[in-house]
């Protein structure tokens, strides 16, 4: 199955804004949850510095600056994310349900 997938995977055309803005910003989101300590470091940083952030949190940023550019920059990561996409474009146009719908928890009393 898994190499089935992948043949159906490469044969998928993507377009121009699927491949630079709609899988960056995939990239984006999980560069975000696999840097999440910096992420929080930096948040909790600003919290607590107030209009001086600038200033007092630039080691929590200069980290988290490295943390997600070497995801950015990382061909694996933008390969697992394109192939993500495509397996998320393909089940909606086999089911006509965003993926966002698809995992959000149906009520079970109405």
């Amino acid at each position: 199955m898994a190499t089935m997938e992948a043949a159906i995977t490469e044969d998928i055309q993507l377009r121009h804004v699927e491949k630079d803005v709609l899988i960056p910003k995939m990239m984006r989101e999980k560069a975000k949850e696999r840097c999440v300590e910096k992420v929080e470091a930096f948040n909790h940083c600003c919290k607590e510095s107030g209009f001086f952030m600038v200033f007092k949190c630039r080691k929590q940023n200069a980290a988290l600056k490295d943390c997600l550019t070497i995801h950015y920059n990382d061909p694996h990561f933008f390969e697992e994310c394109k192939q993500e996409y495509i397996r998320e474009k393909l089940e909606f146009m086999r089911t006509g349900i965003p993926t966002k719908n698809r995992k959000q928890k149906v009520p079970t009393s109405m």
